[in-house]
């Protein structure tokens, strides 16, 4: 899958499709695979397709942390300005298992695959009253679920429903455009699903709040933090998720994006922070 991704990269580096949106409105591609920021998706439709044009893209991305280490690479078409889907393939890497878990025969590679669409309802990034307003579905299959279901989770399959918010404010900050973010995510993922899904009691989904700010302090760099909220089923502790992150769109085709995160305590292992690097390509 990884190397299929790797040829659409080429085929959209060598065909051009229509692009009318300004830069940087495509957003990056979260680790999920919806378009957004790193980790919170955004109202945003993938690409800079307008009205009747549809556009794409393809990113890797790299988050490494302490004992952690988590691969995404992720395709997302957008149609219309209106409807996005998207593919992301994360494979995460637990540095240590064997000491944490003792001789529990467990996979330390975890692989999850991530189906999303997004439909855009109302609104307008940029222009209007009103922000541009989006609803999503990721429906997430976890290929290695042997430590989620150790740790106590119910299954390894399940799927997140979100309503997102944004807006972009120009001359907001300092006469700098200022972008805002909120989402409110339906879900009974354990650490995005990496972990499995609900807990020993079965599915127990909850609301948690995600939001994102973003200062654009030329049309090509942007500054800004998100946050994630999480629940925590499996009875250890499983924190919320912060980033601030610098972004750099020099045109249209690329964008690329690097971030210090922390991700607090993740099942056995406790205070995870490190960084985070993705390159998209886009057309």
């Amino acid at each position: 899958m990884r190397s299929l991704i790797f040829v659409i990269c080429a085929l959209m580096a060598s065909h051009s499709v229509a692009a009318s949106r300004i830069l940087a409105t495509s957003g990056l591609t979260q680790i999920e695979g919806a378009a957004g920021g790193g980790l919170v998706p955004w109202a945003v439709i993938g690409g800079y397709g307008s009205t009747s044009e549809w556009a794409a893209a393809a990113s890797l991305s790299r988050t490494v942390v302490s004992d952690f280490r988590l691969g995404t690479a992720a395709v997302t078409g957008g149609f219309d300005n209106r409807l996005e889907l998207s593919f992301a393939q994360q494979t995460l890497q637990v540095e240590s298992l064997a000491e944490a878990l003792g001789t529990t025969p467990v996979d330390s590679v975890i692989e999850q695959h991530v189906f999303g669409v997004k439909a855009r309802l109302y609104g307008d990034l940029i222009y209007g009253h009103w922000p541009q307003m989006s609803v999503g579905i990721q429906h997430k299959i976890n290929l290695n679920d042997g430590v989620g279901t150790f740790l106590g989770a119910d299954r390894g399959y399940g799927t997140d429903y979100y309503f997102s918010a944004s807006k972009l404010y120009l001359h907001a900050l300092f006469e700098r455009n200022l972008l805002l973010n909120g989402t409110l995510r339906y879900t009974d993922a354990n650490q995005t699903g990496l972990l499995g899904f609900g807990d020993e009691s079965g599915t127990d989904y909850q609301f948690m709040v995600e939001a994102s700010a973003g200062l654009l302090l030329t049309p090509e760099w942007a500054v800004g933090a998100e946050y994630r909220q999480k629940p925590d089923r499996l009875g250890t502790q499983e924190d919320d998720w912060i980033d601030v992150f610098v972004a750099w769109f020099p045109n249209k085709r690329l964008a690329v994006a690097a971030a210090w995160v922390d991700l607090g305590n993740i099942a056995l292992w406790d205070d995870q922070q490190g960084w985070y690097l993705s390159v998209q390509i886009t057309n």
